[in-house]
């Protein structure tokens, strides 16, 4: 089960979210073997999504999702949706999940 993570996107800024992966137990799950990736969409059904930069410390289960302040002015103001999923070859986790709300910029 996916942690849910609401988060808030400043509209032409840098942006990182950080992510910690734990096995059952609470220890640091291993991503050695996973590739991680994710994304948000305008909604769960749009067939356009912008892609976040992942970085992983696989022995730790640290995850870092990053968008560049020109990606982030690409965003329209609003409502998304996003996940994260790491995938090896036997298996797909999601990781989390949830909503981000991008605020407007004004300073351009």
């Amino acid at each position: 089960m996916a942690t849910t993570n609401n988060i808030v996107i400043d509209q032409g800024t840098t942006f990182s979210l950080d992510i910690t992966m734990t096995n059952a137990d609470g220890s640091a799950k291993d991503l050695s073997d996973y590739t991680v990736t994710a994304q948000l969409r305008k909604s769960y059904y749009s067939s356009t999504a912008t892609d976040f930069t992942v970085e992983t410390v696989d022995e730790d289960g640290e995850i870092t999702l990053s968008l560049t302040a020109t990606e982030t002015g690409a965003l329209k103001a609003g409502r998304y949706v996003y996940d994260c999923e790491a995938a090896s070859a036997s298996e797909t986790l999601r990781v989390v999940e949830g909503i981000v709300t991008v605020t407007p910029q004004v300073t351009k």
